[in-house]
């Protein structure tokens, strides 16, 4: 399973019009804090292959869609079902703090 990348253009497909639930990491390659959950993504993302896919959407590259969702801060994640925003996480984030919301809301 791998993470994949999502822009203005793509946004849409990917997320909003996915059958499966999306989380949606908004980061800035500048930005240490979200360097440092990649891992924890990743590991997420063999972890829940089945259940979830996982985005990533570079605030600086795709910038309408950060502003669309009020994205202030990053990393921001945001767990997308249906197109519907049903959590979201801002800062940085332990795996067991990850695991707990996408547990919560799967």
């Amino acid at each position: 399973m791998s993470i994949v990348h999502v822009s203005d253009d793509t946004f849409e497909a990917k997320v909003l019009k996915s059958s499966r639930p999306v989380l949606v990491d908004f980061w800035a390659e500048w930005c240490g804090p979200c360097k440092s959950i990649g891992p924890i993504l990743e590991q997420i993302a063999v972890e829940y292959q089945d259940r979830i896919e996982i985005a990533k959407v570079d605030v600086e590259g795709s910038q309408s869609t950060a502003m669309k969702y009020g994205i202030r801060s990053i990393p921001t994640l945001m767990l997308f079902k249906d197109g519907v925003v049903e959590a979201q996480h801002v800062g940085i984030v332990s795996k067991e703090q990850l695991q707990k919301l996408l547990e919560d809301r799967l």
